[in-house]
């Protein structure tokens, strides 16, 4: 009875202990499944398909191959955010980073009135004291604000002349937006004015990387025109525009559609400015100009509100009449029109009055003709030394009464007008003005026309025949670097630049050569220059190595006193090597003792090593190892 009361007892024990086993089994499975699938969802959420995910017990297990170290470390986070971090085992392992791709280093620098700022990747071997040492020189004690993050891969071939670029332009622009990549460098600017935009781009637009493209957008606000002026003129040459002034780009089409009508074949050039007194300024021109094709010739100014109309002599009263009338009445309400229909003049026994001023290619200015008195002729004098120096003026007028009235005011507007040219002659006679000429001014014809207009009246009858040459343009005419360089070594070639026996001290008859150098450098903005100095191979190689170093800085020197801005130009003394000549004889060895001018050129610059110039570290680098072997 006892063993079967036991055998019982023993039973139960054994089935609750299968029972709790297999629960417990059960409920390890259940904990199993349900933290793999909780951490391969989180894995999945964040991007990281690749890791695998094993349970074992309560551990679970990550498998798998990251891209990078922080990946791993992510996908071990979002493990521990799902399940108790110390039952997270890591079997990943990081795929070989030298097999990874170098991320594209990028700068965008933004410069303003409030400082400069930087945010972007570089390299990890650029130096980066010396990039901002240069950052904190162009921002000339304004706030920099430094952003960049580097990366420790290798610099590539085009960084240090695609950043060394981009410095040079963010010094010229206070107003600047500068990307900059190993390819390219995108610069958006706004400057002061049109003629400042001009200079900007043909300086930017010299010595750029052969490897970097470059990209300038530089903008300038538009001018202010006062009086806001159009000059529309069609006769037996044709027809023109003396000035054309805009405030739209539809006011614009709207003007050049009708002069089209009128037989004009230009292209569009009227100068887009501030300053229009109505917003009906395009229809108003553009009726004025219609009347003008409706009497088949004519001249027509429209000056802010005022329109002026004359026609050509000989026109039809009937047709005249009908034109203005029609015209008057289609205007809006705040232009008012002026018409005149032009009489022939009476001649005279000595034939119509004039007066003539011609200006030569060379500056010297010759006045001719009939002046009312004594006062006209010395205020005419007195007004051309003025604008072109006494020495340049050669007065051939003469005093004669009867003179038509405002004759002195056409006098000094035509003297006026010609100094707008490079090279050229004004007629002034009763009825017209003439200016004819060359100009490196693209605006020359609308300034022109807006003095005489000021000067003469809306209804004043004047024709300007003024040609744009580019290399009369102060800015587009100037020369290349090599262009400038060329003239440098011309000049050395047929002089020298000498030094006092034994110094570095420039002799007195150098100087003159050295104004004419500091002349041409003048015209060559932003030259990367190197001034070489070099001696014969007598003495010391010590002593001629510091006296070459010396001499050379003299030079710089000389002409930093002649205000030559030379921050880019570097000065090296090479002492007794490169000979041109023969140190034997005293001809040689006078020929050896020599300054030369070469351009720097990014990738053959022998400037101390910087990871921003990483081309003159290379050069540096070559001539190292030559000298090792």
């Amino acid at each position: 009875m006892r063993l079967s009361v036991l055998f019982v007892r023993l039973i139960v024990f054994v089935v609750a202990g299968l029972l709790s086993y297999s629960g417990a089994r059960m409920t390890v499975a259940v904990i199993e499944d349900r933290s793999a699938i909780g951490v391969r969802e989180a894995l999945i959420d964040q991007g990281d398909e690749w890791a695998s995910v094993v349970t074992d017990g309560l551990q679970v297990i990550l498998e798998g191959q990251a891209p990078s170290e922080a990946v791993r470390f992510r996908a071990i986070s979002a493990a521990g955010s799902v399940v108790d971090a110390s039952r997270v085992i890591d079997s990943m392992s990081v795929i070989d980073s030298t097999n990874i791709a170098a991320p594209e280093f990028q700068i965008e620098i933004l410069r303003n009135d409030s400082g400069v700022s930087l945010i972007g990747l570089i390299p990890d071997e650029m130096d980066r004291t010396a990039l901002a040492e240069r950052i904190a020189s162009i921002a000339d004690d304004q706030a920099v604000t430094d952003l960049l993050e580097t990366a420790r891969y290798p610099m590539p071939d085009s960084w240090p002349n695609a950043i060394t670029y981009a410095l040079r332009a963010l010094d010229q622009l206070p107003r600047s937006k500068i990307s900059v990549s190993a390819q390219s460098v995108s610069v958006d600017a706004i400057s002061d004015s049109e003629t400042q935009k001009r200079r900007l781009e043909a300086s930017l637009g010299r010595n750029t990387p052969e490897d970097i493209t470059v990209r300038l957008n530089i903008s300038a606000p538009r001018p202010v025109i006062s009086p806001f002026t159009t000059r529309f003129t069609l006769d037996q040459t044709g027809a023109r525009f003396d000035a054309c002034a805009v405030n739209s780009r539809e006011a614009e089409q709207r003007i050049l559609e009708a002069a089209a009508k009128a037989g004009y074949q230009g292209r569009g050039d009227c100068t887009q400015a501030l300053g229009v007194p109505s917003r009906t300024w395009g229809e108003a021109v553009a009726l004025a100009i219609d009347a003008v094709t409706d009497l088949e010739g004519g001249t027509v100014t429209v000056s802010n509100t005022d329109i002026a109309l004359v026609a050509v002599e000989g026109t039809p009263q009937e047709s005249f009449d009908r034109v203005v009338g029609e015209l008057e009445n289609s205007l809006p309400d705040v232009f008012a029109l002026t018409a005149e229909l032009p009489k022939a003049p009476d001649a005279s026994d000595e034939g119509p009055p004039t007066f003539t001023a011609t200006l030569s290619p060379e500056g010297t200015v010759q006045l001719r003709g009939r002046v009312p008195d004594d006062l006209t002729n010395r205020t005419a004098e007195n007004f051309a030394f003025a604008k072109f120096g006494r020495q340049n003026i050669t007065m051939g007028t003469r005093v004669v009464d009867g003179l038509p009235v405002g004759w002195p005011v056409r006098v000094l507007a035509g003297i006026e007008a010609l100094s707008n040219l490079s090279n050229g002659s004004v007629l002034v006679s009763p009825d017209e003005v003439s200016v004819r000429g060359n100009t490196g001014n693209t605006m020359a014809r609308a300034e022109i026309s807006r003095l005489l207009i000021d000067k003469l009246g809306e209804t004043a009858n004047f024709t300007i025949d003024v040609e744009y040459v580019k290399k009369l343009d102060p800015v587009a005419g100037l020369p290349t670097a090599e262009e400038c360089l060329s003239q440098i070594t011309e000049l050395t070639g047929a002089r020298k630049i000498t030094f006092d026996p034994g110094s570095a001290s420039i002799a007195a008859d150098a100087q003159g050569l050295l104004d004419d150098i500091a002349d041409i450098l003048k015209l060559c903005a932003n030259l990367r220059i190197q001034i070489a100095g070099y001696t014969d191979s007598q003495g010391r190689e010590e002593m001629n190595q510091k006296l070459s170093q010396d001499r050379a800085q003299a030079v710089l020197d000389a002409l930093r006193v002649r205000r030559i801005p030379v921050g880019s130009f570097e000065a090296i003394g090479f002492g007794e090597a490169n000979p041109i000549a023969d140190n034997d004889s005293e001809e040689g060895r006078e020929a050896n003792r020599r300054i030369e001018f070469t351009l720097i050129m990014p990738e053959t610059s022998e400037e101390a090593p910087t990871a921003l110039e990483q081309a003159e570290q290379d050069a540096e680098n070559t001539q190292t190892e030559e000298a090792s072997e």
